[in-house]
Order: C-alpha cells, then sequence, then structure tokens
C-alpha cells in the first residue's frame, strides 16, 4: 500500500541496488585516497574506477554460500577486475562500508524530508494568512472555551514545523559522518588521512573517534527526530479528524468525484488520510525504542543493531516521506466550513465571553472569587436555561449592580479576542 504512494526517489535511496552502489563508491574512494596516499599504485585505481562493477543477483547467488553480505559483495566485485582488485577493501573492516554508507543514505533521506517539510510549512503560511480572521470557537478539555480562528491554529502548526525542520537539519548534520577507522577504530592497518580523504571525496565529516561501527546515538537522534515529525503530523491530523465530526463538521477531507466512504453506509465522508496518518506515526514512534536499545552494544560492537537498522531506517524514512507527501494533499484540498464555524460559536449561547464578564467585574472594584461567583452563576443558568447568556446577565440584579446594560452589550464583541492576532503572525515572520 505504502509503495504506491512513496516518492521514488525515497524508494530508490533505501534500494538494495543503491546500497551495493554506494558500498562500491567507499571502496573505491578509499582506493583513490590510498593512491594519493602513496601507498597503491594509481594505474590500478584507474583500472579499478574503470571496471569495478557488481549484479545484485551474483551477491545474493555468492552469499547463500559466504552468509556474509560483504564478503559476498566483494567477490562479485573481485570477479570484475584482475589483479588489481587485491587493493580494493584494504585494511577495512565491513563496518567501515556498511556504516559510512548508511550515513550517505540516512544524509539522501534527510535531503527528502527536509525538502517536504518546507513544503508543508509553505502550505500552511499560506492557509494561514488566508484564515487568519476566519472566526472559531477554541476548545479546552473538548469543551468550548473562547473563540479563536483557523488561521491562527494553521500559525501554530506553521511554527512547529519550522521546528521540526530544524530539527531535521541538526539530524542531517549528526548523520553526516562515516568511518574508515578498522576493526576496532585504532586505524592499525588504515591512517586518519586515508579516513578524511575518503569521506571528503563522500561529502561526509570523518567521525572523531569510532569503534568498529559510528556510535549509535547519531543513528537514535535522527530515528527520535522523524518520531517527533510524525507526532505533529498525528497532531494535526487530530484536530482535522475531530473538526470533521458530525456534530462539529468545521472543516473536511476532500472527498472526490467516484470516492467511497463505506461498503455499508452510502453516506459515509471519513478522514481517511489523517486517519492513516495517525496510524503510521504509531509505527514511527515504536522505531524509537529499537534505536534507543541499539545504543547500548558488547564492548566495540556486537550484531543486535544490525537486523534491527535494515527495518527502522527504510521504514521510518519512507513512512515520513509519505506522511508529509500525504499530508500536503489533505491541506492543500481542506474544504473550510465558514458557516459552520460561526453555528458553532453561538452552540453555548455567548458563554465563551464568561470571562470578560468576570474581568470587567474586577475591574469594577470585586475581589476575582466574588466576580468568579457571580458569573459562574449566571453562567450554570445559561448551561441549563433557553436564553443567552447576554439575556441572562441583562436580568440579573447583582450584575447590573456593576454593569450597565450598555457596558454588558458591549463585551459580547468578537474583535475583542483578535485585537494581538496581527502582532502574534508578526512574531512569525508571516507579515
Amino acid at each position: 500500500m505504502i509503495d504506491r504512494y512513496t516518492l521514488p526517489e525515497m524508494k530508490e535511496i533505501w534500494s538494495e541496488k543503491n546500497k551495493f552502489n554506494k558500498w562500491l563508491e567507499i571502496e573505491i574512494a578509499v582506493c583513490v585516497a590510498l593512491a594519493e596516499t602513496g601507498e597503491i599504485p594509481s594505474a590500478a585505481v584507474a583500472e579499478i574506477e574503470e571496471q569495478a562493477a557488481f549484479s545484485v543477483d551474483r551477491i545474493k547467488e555468492i552469499e547463500q554460500e559466504t552468509k556474509h553480505d560483504v564478503l559476498a559483495f566483494l567477490t562479485a566485485v573481485a570477479e570484475s577486475l584482475g589483479e588489481e582488485s587485491k587493493y580494493i577493501h584494504l585494511g577495512l573492516t565491513s563496518s567501515d562500508i556498511k556504516d559510512t554508507a548508511r550515513s550517505l543514505q540516512l544524509k539522501e533521506a534527510a535531503e527528502l524530508i527536509i525538502k517536504d517539510l518546507e513544503e508543508v510549512i509553505e502550505l500552511l503560511a499560506e492557509q494561514a494568512l488566508k484564515y487568519k480572521k476566519q472566526v472559531m470557537v477554541g476548545r479546552t478539555h473538548g469543551i468550548h472555551a473562547e473563540p479563536v480562528t483557523w488561521g491562527l491554529k494553521l500559525a501554530n502548526w506553521y511554527a512547529e514545523m519550522q521546528r521540526n525542520l530544524e530539527r531535521m537539519k541538526v539530524a542531517k548534520e549528526r548523520i553526516s559522518y562515516g568511518k574508515i577507522s578498522g576493526a576496532v577504530g585504532t586505524f592499525a592497518n588504515i591512517s586518519p588521512e586515508v579516513e578524511e580523504l575518503t569521506c571528503e571525496r563522500l561529502g561526509l565529516k570523518p567521525a572523531p573517534i569510532s569503534s568498529q561501527i559510528l556510535q549509535r546515538d547519531r543513528h537514535a537522534e535522527y530515528i527520535s527526530t522523524l518520531a517527533i515529525i510524525a507526532s505533529s503530523l498525528d497532531k494535526f491530523a487530530t484536530e482535522i479528524r475531530n473538526l470533521q465530526r458530525t456534530d462539529i463538521l468545521e472543516v473536511e477531507e476532500s472527498f472526490q468525484k467516484g470516492q467511497k466512504g463505506s461498503s455499508a453506509m452510502p453516506h459515509k465522508k471519513n478522514p481517511i488520510s489523517c486517519e492513516r496518518i495517525s496510524g503510521l506515526a504509531r509505527v514511527v514512534r515504536g522505531n524509537v525504542s529499537p534505536a534507543l536499545q541499539n545504543q547500548p552494544l558488547w564492548h566495540e560492537r556486537d550484531l543486535t543493531h544490525s537486523s534491527v537498522e535494515r527495518v527502522i531506517f527504510p521504514d521510518s524514512s519512507i513512512l515520513i516521506d509519505y506522511m508529509l507527501t500525504k499530508f500536503k494533499q489533505v491541506l492543500a484540498n481542506l474544504v473550510v466550513k465558514e458557516d459552520n464555524m460561526a453555528a458553532n460559536l453561538e452552540e453555548t449561547k455567548g458563554l465563551i465571553f464568561s470571562q470578560k464578564v468576570m474581568l470587567e467585574l474586577i475591574e469594577k472594584g470585586l475581589l476575582r472569587d466574588e466576580a468568579y461567583e457571580l458569573v459562574q452563576k449566571t453562567a450554570m443558568e445559561t448551561w441549563e436555561g433557553e436564553q443567552s447568556f447576554q439575556d441572562y446577565l441583562l436580568a440579573d440584579q447583582d450584575i447590573l449592580e456593576h454593569l450597565s446594560k450598555e457596558e454588558i452589550n458591549r463585551i459580547f464583541d468578537y474583535e475583542y479576542h483578535f485585537q494581538n492576532i496581527d502582532q502574534i503572525f508578526v512574531r512569525l515572520g508571516l507579515e
């Protein structure tokens, strides 16, 4: 299901062919570095650069016997070369190649995710400005609170995704390191200079220190960052799903001609894209725990992390790419029900102005507790009664001892709640 919607670029990053291409690229880069330091003949490196090749099928065939993927790869590459094949993998260990290749893959995946994030942020900015003054009721604990705007909600999401973009850029930088330091990280059979030259050629930084592997706090940070992004998308999707409920229906996922919502109930229009985003967020969050558990390995390294990473690195990257792409589609086509927003504002018959009434009473000299009790009494009458909160206030003699009818009527003005909204947008750099 997911592959059908995933961007081809992300699929290609995690393909077997691309992985082996990365391995060969690293092996050749090491050979070039060894030639530059005078340790192997330049003519042999030229031959390796021109002739070195592999077949994925041949690697798999050899691996059936060796039970070791890197040795199978090296054998397959050696078959494409002559005497110069002896210079490939000189002084290296498997993790020099595999860990450095993973860094290249994760860096490329991060670049695609950063592009996705920038596109979502741009779309959120447009929508936030468009609906900056679209009034709707705010809800806390699921209960009507005070007025907000749909644009303000979107601006909040915009700010959160800006933070996610910053996190992703940091995660990309943190993962953009290679290691060519040998079996236990001591450079016993290869020099730090070769590592530096190799990483420079690959567009990576050399890890200042490593064991047999790059330390897994880097990878845990990367996966944790993806999980935070997933949770943000889950948060946005959950809000849209709630606002699409029949008894609220303030926004709605687009429903295309010919689309069906239920096999049993022809009337159904379900928020399936947002539900899918929320569901997949659980998978990405679930990958954080194994990423953290990959940090404490035995001594210089054991193999317990390897099988885990074959799953969580591609899965998490592909899922986030897909989820961001899906959320862009949801946002771009979201139906905003402005009339329903206006109607829902009146559901509590003006109770959303209760704090303003209390503050006016305090301004008149009442203690906060006194003002609170007076307003709450009238508010409870409104909950149970038929009239509006404003009408109950106008008929309440205790209230009228402190506020005139004109002062009460002036309280019920939505614009009061949005006097600083422009300033918020300026703070965010949206205006």
